[in-house]
């Protein structure tokens, strides 16, 4: 094999590896780099879900069905995720399986709960905070009645529980460390999800 030769089949790797590093097709879950902007009014869990497709498939994994991690009446969060296991953007585990994500065992952290392109999401001590996640749900992943702002059609009165994704709270209890039960919002507008340290955003996994 001659020098020009050997070059040309080193080019055709390192293309072919490019090509592969360049989406993050094996990403099964990730927090929404920003909420559609309109506060907790997310166009019900149809929308909500529409978003999270939207944004995987900007990142290279719209191959798959992706759902948002938000309760709703008569829908608990936790059954609307698929089995598991789920991965971020950079293939760390954050739970083999459904208990597993809503154990104390689950791999969720500010360092691994990222966006669909792999970025770290502002925590509390960031400017601007940012760690308040929409969910709606209780700690085991069932609705946080009352808490949804109207079903995620609101972007007025109302409240919305939420999570910590960097599980850091004002105090020192669990519920206020919690990934996905930590308090209620103030309001549905997009200024009141801002105004208790969020955003709008929300949690996406994949269901298959």
């Amino acid at each position: 094999m001659n020098h020009k030769t050997t070059l040309a089949l080193l080019g055709t790797v390192l293309l072919a590896g490019c090509s592969t590093m360049g989406g993050h097709g094996g990403m099964s879950f990730f927090v929404t780099s920003a909420g559609p902007g309109q506060g907790a009014n997310l166009g019900g869990l149809t929308g909500a879900d529409a978003h999270c497709q939207k944004l995987a498939a900007a990142a290279g994994a719209g191959n798959k069905t992706w759902h948002a991690y938000l309760s709703s009446t008569g829908v608990n969060a936790r059954d609307r995720i698929g089995k598991g296991p789920w991965a971020n953007a950079k293939g760390e585990r954050i739970a083999s399986s459904v208990a597993d994500l809503h154990s104390d065992q689950n791999g969720l952290t500010k360092q691994t709960a990222l966006t669909e392109t792999g970025e770290v999401i502002n925590g509390r001590g960031d400017t601007p905070n940012r760690h308040d996640i929409l969910t709606g749900s209780n700690p085991d992943g069932t609705l946080a009645a009352g808490k949804t702002c109207n079903d995620w059609t609101s972007s007025g009165a109302g409240s919305a529980m939420v999570g910590h994704h960097d599980r850091i709270g004002l105090r020192d209890d669990a519920p206020s460390k919690s990934w996905n039960s930590s308090h209620g919002s103030r309001g549905c507008s997009q200024s009141d999800l801002q105004g208790t340290g969020g955003d709008g955003l929300f949690y996406c996994f994949a269901v298959n």
